[in-house]
């Protein structure tokens, strides 16, 4: 698997949220939504998800295992510090 295309939506003024990221995989599917939020340890990426009715926030599309996820978070963190 391989990220194509990463696209960096900058968010100006709020306090943890600092952009709205999309990738691409393999040219031929993509995600959107992804939010890059500065944590206490730094940023991370949290993966797109909704509200339910129990007003819990459950992810809508996710990496399935811990290298994947750190994989994703490497590329989008590395396009997003090359925007600043």
């Amino acid at each position: 698997m391989e990220i194509t295309d990463v696209r960096i939506r900058k968010i100006e003024g709020q306090t943890r949220l600092k952009a709205i990221a999309s990738i691409t995989i393999d040219n031929a599917f993509a995600v959107h939504e992804l939010r890059i939020i500065e944590g206490g340890n730094g940023y991370f990426v949290a993966m797109p998800s909704r509200k339910t009715q129990n007003n819990v926030f459950r992810d809508i599309a996710h990496p399935i295992n811990s290298e994947t996820r750190q994989m994703i978070e490497k590329v989008v963190l590395d396009k997003f510090n090359e925007a600043e």
